[in-house]
């Protein structure tokens, strides 16, 4: 029984390493956060006229939130292969969308319903994922919501569908920038209390 106990100890002391040093950077979720609020704002502010910067700008976004799954998937101590999926599907829609960002507004607008699904599984998964935190349920119901909003979107014609676009782009990053500040805080919270 001693020797188990021994072999847990470097695990527990590593994961809070990992813990401690996440805390210490706590300041990135704010900046992120900031970054994310800041294209809410130039994507909603946008018309029909600036198509081309829309589609670069949802390449930016996706190209963002790939980063970061790509980060937790570093620090993870469980799940990896679940962040680095998610990580590279965002890349993969991101580089698509820089690649022609004229025609990514259109395509997108197409498959703007299977995107927000994509999206609002994955904000699900990671509420449910992070039950332990304060305000886990404001990402489950982004999800949810996040879902219901690929459903519906996905019955509009392509003229509606380009409207939704830009404002539902906004909302997601309103709402990533939102829940990345939470979280921020909440690490702050951590690394003051440790």
């Amino acid at each position: 029984m001693s020797t188990m106990s021994a072999r847990s100890e470097p695990v527990v002391a590593e994961g809070f390493d990992v813990a401690q040093e996440a805390a210490r950077l706590w300041w990135l979720g704010l900046v992120t956060g900031g970054l994310w609020l800041l294209a809410s704002l130039v994507i909603l502010q946008f018309d029909q006229a600036s198509i081309k910067t829309v589609g670069i700008i949802v390449g930016c976004m996706f190209l963002m939130s790939a980063v970061q799954q790509f980060i937790l998937a570093a620090v993870a101590d469980r799940l990896r292969w679940l962040w680095l999926t998610f990580g590279v599907l965002f890349a993969i829609c991101g580089i698509a969308c820089l690649a022609q960002p004229e025609k990514t507004f259109a395509g997108v607008a197409d498959m703007l319903g299977f995107l927000f699904l994509v999206v609002g599984v994955w904000w699900t998964i990671s509420a449910l994922m992070s039950t332990q935190r304060p305000l886990w349920w404001l990402g489950l119901i982004s999800g949810i919501a996040m879902c219901v909003i690929a459903f519906w979107t996905a019955g509009q014609f392509f003229i509606d569908k380009a409207y939704t676009l830009l404002v539902f782009a906004g909302i997601w990053a309103l709402m990533h920038g939102i829940l990345d500040m939470v979280g921020a805080f909440q690490l702050r919270r951590f690394r003051d209390a440790i």
